[in-house]
């Protein structure tokens, strides 16, 4: 049964969707007409509008909460995010950073793979995208797992602080490299999303020349697949290019 306070998916008939915070004998309306949400609402519940259209309360997943970041900036998507996380091992109990918080989409996924034994450090220079980043996280719950740090790593490094994984999604991952260097634990790893191949070139040949190993550079497709009693057949639109990206260790010197 939902509290007051529980965030839910409303899922339309067509293939809308909602992430909302249920109140008992809340209302939300769509042009599919009006819903209200009453004490003893459950996750796997149909509801019916006042014009007869199906909804459908469901659990937010990890995948929801991401793509329904308030976003301030672009957001990294699950399919690079996923690619990530399982190239790192990161899980309960890392200490992990990432540089860029952005709107927050990367740092929600963070903070819920680490959980509370876990930390995440996120390094933003411009206040008005960590403001963002902020916002969602705390709408989620998770301020307890994530430090926001409000610097300009370029000019200013880390400070004492050592991590399991950084992840680096800004313009000119290179210019971070050398500060890396000294905060990522020795054998442990650098993730970075770039656009274009010349940010991937700088990057890669100044990880090498500073004692990283790069083991590899990669893009990933996601196409959804329509399923329908007439044919099953790709979607004509796909999410194609998000960035290039680059995974490395630190070597001991």
């Amino acid at each position: 049964m939902l509290k007051d306070g529980n965030l839910f998916l409303l899922y339309s008939e067509r293939g809308d969707t909602y992430l909302l915070t249920f109140k008992d004998g809340s209302s939300f309306s769509t042009n599919l007409g009006n819903l209200i949400f009453e004490k003893g609402l459950t996750y796997g519940d149909t509801l019916l509008s006042n014009k007869g259209a199906k909804f459908y309360v469901l659990k937010p997943s990890n995948f929801d909460l991401i793509k329904k970041v308030q976003r301030k900036t672009t957001i990294l998507y699950p399919k690079d995010i996923g690619y990530m996380f399982m190239s790192t091992g990161i899980g309960s109990g890392s200490i992990v950073a990432e540089v860029g918080s952005g709107s927050g989409a990367l740092t929600t996924a963070l903070a819920i793979t680490v959980g509370e034994s876990g930390k995440v450090y996120s390094f933003e220079r411009r206040e008005e995208h960590q403001k963002y980043a902020i916002k969602n996280i705390k709408k989620y719950g998770l301020e307890k797992i994530v430090e926001f740090i409000l610097k300009d790593v370029a000019d200013e490094g880390f400070g004492d602080y050592t991590f399991e994984a950084l992840f680096v999604d800004v313009p000119e991952p290179w210019e971070i490299v050398e500060h890396a260097k000294k905060v990522i634990i020795p054998g442990y790893f650098w993730v970075s999303l770039s656009p274009n191949f010349e940010q991937v070139k700088k990057t890669h040949f100044k990880l090498i020349e500073t004692g990283f190993f790069v083991e590899r550079t990669v893009e990933l497709f996601e196409r959804e697949i329509l399923v329908r009693e007439y044919g099953v057949r790709p979607s004509e639109r796909m999410i194609s290019h998000t960035g290039f990206l680059t995974i490395a260790r630190n070597l001991n010197d």
